[in-house]
């Protein structure tokens, strides 16, 4: 096998790597330091990378400029809705129940495109999508047996809501796909978040500890890199090769879990991980057919 064969795989597995410390990275800061002070630092890095590179690299950051500025205005709200929603959730939960809520996204995209797209969805796909849903909720089952689950009940909903902004992203990159470019993708939603989050990010700022600032400037180095690997593996392999290497994160999370805060999954939970990875993959292949 050839070394552009396995690029793109490759590159996946890196970025979805790099998501993942972002995530755990979150959720170390956010015992000590608000939601906004971290994002305007990343926001701000975010920005200073784009436009670094756009000097440096032009080609690999493409036009900045948009002939639908509200559909990309539209990006980058859910995407910062995003940003905002997981960070809350993963200082509430544990990394791996977060992750088995998102992972629940390609089954909203399925339902959001029948809906909002009037695509049309087998009836083989609604079949796994509602076994991918019934995968969480085994999953989630044993810490909810008493009535709440293992982290507060807001911080469900918050990993919720930020999946659902992150299936509005797929939506709106699907009309968006006529004008690609990495650039669009990080420029004009670090914008907004920048200009949303510092006035926030300073008034609540706590003064950091060196390793803490560090953290805060890595994620935003982290988001520029993980995004620019995705896009560049979708270069070199195609999307449902790609696909199920997204699942990955699922092992990420658990490494983190036990690794900073010595937390392991029941049995159960990883049961019912195993029926959401296995309901998205075979939904998105009923899904094209």
């Amino acid at each position: 096998m050839g070394g552009e064969d396995v690029r793109g795989p490759a590159l996946m597995f890196g970025a979805i790597l790099l998501f993942g410390v972002l995530d755990a990275n979150s959720k170390l800061l956010s015992g000590a330091h608000p939601l906004a002070q971290v994002l305007t630092v990343r926001f701000a890095v975010l920005l200073l990378i784009v436009l670094l590179l756009r000097r440096l690299a032009p080609g690999l950051m493409g036009s900045l400029a948009t002939r639908h500025p509200r559909l990309n205005a539209a990006r980058a709200v859910v995407m910062l809705g995003s940003a905002c929603f997981f960070f809350l959730a993963f200082r509430d939960l544990p990394l791996v129940e977060g992750y088995l809520v998102f992972f629940t996204a390609p089954l909203i995209v399925l339902l959001a495109s029948a809906i909002l797209l009037r695509e049309r969805v087998s009836a083989l796909a609604w079949a796994w999508c509602a076994v991918g849903f019934g995968g969480v909720a085994l999953a989630l089952a044993p810490g909810f047996s008493g009535g709440v689950g293992r982290g507060p009940v807001m911080g469900y909903v918050y990993a919720l809501l930020g999946t659902a902004c992150y299936s509005a992203v797929f939506i709106l990159n699907r009309q968006l796909r006529n004008e690609a470019g990495i650039g669009r993708v990080l420029f004009w939603p670090a914008l907004l978040g920048f200009l949303v989050m510092t006035p926030f990010g300073i008034a609540e700022w706590q003064p950091p500890t060196a390793l803490a600032l560090a953290q805060m400037l890595g994620a935003g180095v982290a988001v520029a890199a993980a995004t620019v690997m995705v896009a560049e593996a979708f270069r070199h392999a195609p999307a449902a090769r790609l696909a199920p290497i997204s699942y990955t994160g699922m092992i990420w999370s658990i490494a983190f879990d036990a690794l900073f805060w010595g937390h392991a999954p029941a049995l159960v939970t990883l049961a019912g991980a195993g029926l959401v990875v296995l309901a998205c993959v075979m939904s998105e292949r009923a899904a094209r057919g």
